[in-house]
């Protein structure tokens, strides 16, 4: 009983590699991405970049397991996840107090350690941000958000 328990599990992970899911691999730098929103320095950029873009942006660099499923499904469908809460490559199209909102949850996410992901910190040690990083991503949200002007509701 157990062989045959464990010949289905084989036969269910063979036949999951079949299944691709859609990748993520468009252009990241877009005429509609954040650049054309707010202002970002280079160093910020680079820290977005490399902390935040392959699952907020268009354009996913995806590593060697990506080709494995099930992690192809779970990449995809956090990658989708991402791009639904926040995307870069897409910033610009945003509404002004969409913006805020936005720029008002990354610092948050940041300053809170929820982002990025400690899973993908884990795999992706260049995406972990240091404490300079931090501070330098928490200022220039509160800078962007006071040039955007939006003012909150009562």
């Amino acid at each position: 009983m157990k062989q045959k328990v464990l010949l289905g599990l084989v036969v269910i992970l063979i036949a999951l590699q079949f299944i691709r899911p859609d990748r993520n691999e468009g252009v990241a730098d877009t005429p509609q991405d954040i650049t054309h929103a707010v202002q970002v320095p280079a160093s910020v950029m680079t820290s977005l970049k490399t902390a935040c873009y392959n699952c907020h942006s268009n354009r996913t660099e995806y590593p060697w397991y990506a080709n494995i499923s099930p992690v192809s499904l779970w990449l995809a469908n956090h990658v989708e996840e991402g791009k639904e809460e926040l995307n870069f490559s897409t910033f610009a199209q945003y509404d002004k107090k969409r913006m805020d909102h936005k720029l008002e949850e990354v610092a948050e996410e940041v300053e809170e350690g929820h982002m990025p992901l400690p899973a993908y910190t884990l795999v992706h040690q260049d995406a972990k941000l240091h404490e300079n990083q931090k501070t330098e991503l928490i200022e220039w949200v509160k800078t962007e958000r006071a040039r955007l002007g939006v003012v909150p509701e009562k």
